[in-house]
């Protein structure tokens, strides 16, 4: 039997100790009003282990989050009815849920964009399309707080 490189017990090291900070049971709100989308990121989310809910729109997803105190929100920018930033800005406004980091999902990439999303109240930014090593590392940092 061949044993690991140094690099390889390294890296597996590293990895582990990240994965340790993150809690076993954090679970993720997914907003967004097209289910593709949502399914998507579930799909995504699941081999690291975390529990998802879904909402496809702003009053559902304000609902969950008051009922079920999710540890993070990825949460789409553009849906019809109440805008992630309306959701992102009701979010922060209540007591309840306030605590709860914010990701907003979006297509657009400029600086505009984002500070309209940080002014929201978001606390991170994904960029469509989703890379899934991205939204990892983008869920455990927000995770970490």
């Amino acid at each position: 039997m061949t044993q690991p490189t140094n690099a390889t017990t390294t890296a597996n090291t590293a990895t582990t100790a990240v994965a340790a900070k993150v809690p076993a049971d954090a679970t993720v709100l997914i907003v967004d009003d097209r289910q593709a989308n949502r399914r998507l990121l579930e799909a995504l989310l699941a081999p690291e282990g975390y529990a998802t809910l879904s909402a496809a729109d702003g009053p559902e997803a304000l609902a969950l989050a008051a009922r079920h105190a999710p540890d993070v929100v990825l949460l789409d920018v553009r849906m019809p009815g109440m805008d992630g930033h309306a959701v992102a800005r009701a979010l922060k406004a209540s007591v309840q849920t306030r605590h709860i980091p914010i990701i907003l999902i979006s297509a657009e990439v400029d600086a505009a964009a984002r500070q309209a999303g940080l002014d929201a109240g978001a606390d991170d930014f994904l960029t469509k399309p989703i890379a899934r090593a991205e939204l990892w590392s983008r869920v455990r940092a927000s995770l970490r707080g």
